[in-house]
């Protein structure tokens, strides 16, 4: 047995420790002892009670019998000091310099803002939200599709005043986007999800509360000022019991819309992560019986997932997700014209056209690649973009993108990582400068493309005629190369 202890209870995470995420050996060296200093920094206080069944909570444990030798220590970072290197000196030898992060008015785009949390971020944390589905084709393409989108602007129409405005889901909003939902921000920045809620405010726009998030959820709704709406994004519970509870929560705490994760019923093989995972633990970590084979790791993660998202989930729920709320029910991760409709015939409010990021089914296509073909569906079903919302997200980098996506008929548009990564160079104020820079694109865009409002942007303002073409050759996006990291094989580590 493997009996852990996390504020002041007991958790039987035998079963668990196998299939961890993270590795087995981070639970198994805290077996039998007080867990909580090493889980507190990443994790929520709630996040066993949306996962664990009830039955695997062993009990409360009196605090005054634990003793320090008791209490499980962190483990030390393996994060070096970043650097840079600079040419060789007249003696033959390299000078190094430590980085220096640039001032927060020297990022002008959302590629400076990953460039630096790069150099910032803990290794483990960096490879996490990093990494892509298998060789990442995916993963890249979610930004290069906006690339195969030509603009055709209109002239003489009059611009002075550009309204960039909106409401999402019935929400307003200063421009076409979201926040969506991403796990353990706390990995980016000591405030996390809090400083996320705090930043949606202040840039005026909604944020999609992530079910794993390093808060708990009451932490999340306490940082919401009085007059702030947000959204929640779910992932359906093999037990079905903790996502009623979850809903209800959410319901009552007057949050707007519920996202159901849909496109992740197994976890994609993301290698950055799992070969960082891999070096910091140490490749003794089960010594001889994985190199006769007889314990598969690379399934750990896979199977753990599914322990808290059910795979069995199918169309024959959507009327049980409807019946646990009444706040409106989208679904986040739809992939083609056909679930966009049968959504919609269901009754849902919307979909999100998207691959979770380029993190699970690798060489599926790009939200924006989707968006065409779901909405000439849609209107041959009887849907219209108000009894029918479409968001997309993936590879949101630019102003621009913003657009194309609203052109083509999304309601708004979700960034991620963006947010992750602003939020790990320089915290909540990062976020917010970033989605100003986007605003100042969007802004660049509409004026030059003779669109003076939102409703204004039509599919006639841009061309995709090269949109589904994958071979068409473009210019190279420096900017997309010089930050990307890619895979190295194990030979080259």
């Amino acid at each position: 047995d493997c009996w852990v202890v996390l504020y002041g209870k007991a958790y039987d995470l035998t079963k668990f420790a196998k299939v961890h995420p993270g590795g087995a050996k981070l639970i198994t060296d805290a077996a039998g002892m007080d867990a909580t200093a090493i889980f507190d920094p990443i994790h929520p206080k709630d996040i066993m009670d949306k996962l664990l069944k009830p039955s695997l909570t062993m009990g409360v444990v009196d605090v005054a019998t634990i003793k320090p030798e008791h209490v499980a220590k962190a483990p030390e970072a393996h994060k070096p000091a970043p650097k840079k290197k600079k040419a060789v000196t007249e003696e033959g030898e390299e000078e190094i310099e430590e980085f220096k992060k640039p001032p927060l008015n020297a990022m002008l785009n959302t590629f400076d803002f990953e460039s630096v949390a790069r150099e910032v971020m803990e290794p483990q944390a960096w490879g996490y939200y990093s990494s892509g589905g298998d060789d990442e084709i995916t993963l890249r393409d979610n930004h290069m599709a906006f690339q195969r989108i030509t603009m055709r602007p209109r002239i003489l129409v009059n611009v002075r005043d550009i309204d960039m405005t909106t409401q999402i889901l019935g929400v307003p909003a200063s421009l076409p986007l979201y926040f969506t939902a991403t796990a353990l921000a706390k990995l980016a920045h000591q405030d996390g999800e809090v400083a996320i809620v705090k930043a949606a405010k202040k840039a005026g726009v909604p944020y999609m509360l992530p079910t794993l998030s390093s808060y708990t959820l009451d932490e999340m709704l306490a940082a919401r000022t009085p007059d702030q709406q947000v959204f929640s994004q779910l992932y359906v519970n093999p037990e079905r019991s903790r996502s009623e509870e979850y809903v209800k929560k959410l319901e009552e705490a007057g949050v707007q819309a519920l996202f159901v994760t849909v496109d992740a019923p197994q976890l994609g093989r993301r290698e950055k992560d799992m070969r960082n995972k891999f070096t910091q633990q140490g490749s003794d970590v089960q010594g001889d019986d994985e190199d006769e084979g007889a314990v598969d790791r690379s399934q750990g993660a896979t199977r753990a997932i599914s322990s808290y998202i059910d795979p069995g989930l199918n169309w024959e729920d959507v009327p049980w997700l409807k019946s646990i709320t009444k706040m409106k029910v989208l679904l986040k991760g739809v992939q083609c014209a056909e679930d966009a409709v049968m959504a919609f015939k269901a009754g849902l409010e919307g979909c999100v056209l998207s691959n979770h990021g380029g993190r699970q089914l690798d060489t599926c296509r790009p939200g924006i690649e989707v968006l065409p073909e779901v909405m000439e569906a849609l209107k041959e079903a009887g849907a219209t973009k108000e009894s029918f919302a479409v968001f997309i997200d993936g590879g949101v980098r630019r102003g621009g993108d913003i657009f194309k996506a609203v052109a083509l008929g999304a309601q708004a548009v979700g960034v991620g990582r963006p947010v992750l990564y602003s939020l790990a160079s320089y915290g909540m104020n990062g976020i917010v400068r970033m989605v100003h820079m986007l605003q100042d694109e969007l802004q660049m865009v509409m004026r030059l493309s003779g669109t003076p409002n939102i409703p204004s942007i039509t599919e006639k303002h841009v061309i995709i005629t090269n949109l589904a073409d994958h071979i068409v050759p473009l210019p190279t996006d420096f900017l997309t190369q010089r930050t990307y990291q890619g895979l190295e094989p194990a030979a080259k580590l």
